[in-house]
């Protein structure tokens, strides 16, 4: 069941390398999250009520819908347009995250490790080099910070590919840690919204001291 679920969890990766619409990203990062929760919950050797608080709290609570809400509140509040403006036509990314993940596949059938779960490393450097490839390749903000969430996630895959017990509290401070980084971000979107409506990666290389 837990190969199933990291399969489409690869498959919403794929999702993202074609998406044109603000709004399909965020869907997919709710879902990423809901997914998240459900691997996490099958890959723990131990499930106390402690534990699966910590799951809950950093996965749907987090990652599902507090941090997509707080996303779709910067887009109405500063009147984002609705499409992501890529660079590249959404056929060459969809190749180029496929290469991705070919590439990460072949990486890891060459490493001979007993203590690293493969699927959940492949899965998880997929995700994070994707995320990567979104932050450079649109020209809307709001995608960084969506690519950066992305990135995020696949540093929580990463973390399970190394052992079935989940370091909570390694995982909590990096919850803690994107939190802060998204409310700044949140703040930084408001203020730059009062100036300019809808910014840019382009807007922002023509600000000059």
């Amino acid at each position: 069941m837990t190969d199933i679920l990291l399969i489409v969890f690869a498959i919403t990766v794929l999702f993202m390398s074609i998406a044109n619409r603000i709004y399909t990203y965020i869907n997919i990062l709710i879902f990423q999250g809901f997914i998240l929760f459900g691997v996490t919950y099958l890959s723990l050797t131990e499930i106390n009520t402690w534990n699966l608080i910590l799951i809950m709290l950093e996965t749907i609570i987090f990652k599902a819908l507090a941090v997509p809400l707080f996303i779709k509140y910067l887009i109405k509040r500063n009147k984002i347009t609705r499409e992501a403006e890529p660079y590249l036509p959404n056929f060459i990314s969809l190749i180029i995250v496929t290469t991705i993940i070919i590439i990460t596949i072949i990486l890891s059938s060459s490493i001979e490790d007993t203590y690293l779960d493969k699927t959940y490393f492949v899965v998880a450097l997929a995700n994070l080099f994707t995320g990567l490839y979104l932050i450079v390749s649109r020209k809307k903000i709001i995608i960084h910070v969506i690519g950066y969430l992305i990135i995020e996630n696949g540093v929580f895959v990463l973390a399970l590919a190394v052992g079935n017990e989940m370091p909570m509290l390694v995982n909590l401070g990096i919850m803690l840690d994107i939190f802060a980084s998204v409310l700044i971000l949140g703040i930084f979107f408001n203020k730059l919204g009062d100036v300019i409506k809808d910014p840019d990666v382009n807007f922002l290389r023509k600000l000059k001291d």
